[in-house]
């Protein structure tokens, strides 16, 4: 099953995997970072298993990233 890794630490909160990826990415009101819905948190990273279905749509967010802390596994 594919997975997203998250290194959200270095997130600069730019939104651009919340339009690309709505159903799976939301904006922290608390601090202005990327969430990713439905993960969890292992040492450093975030890791969430996600559909083939959303793998697209996640792989733009993955190399629309500025900072390049998105990567997605197949």
């Amino acid at each position: 099953m594919p997975k997203i890794i998250h290194y959200r630490e270095k997130c600069i909160g730019c939104n651009s995997c919340v339009e690309l990826a709505p159903d799976r990415w939301e904006i922290s009101k608390e601090d202005g970072k990327a969430n990713l819905k439905g993960s969890i948190k292992k040492k450093d990273v975030y890791i969430a298993e996600i559909t083939h279905d959303e793998l697209e749509q996640n792989k733009k967010a993955q190399r629309d990233c500025p900072v390049r802390i998105i990567k997605v596994e197949e």
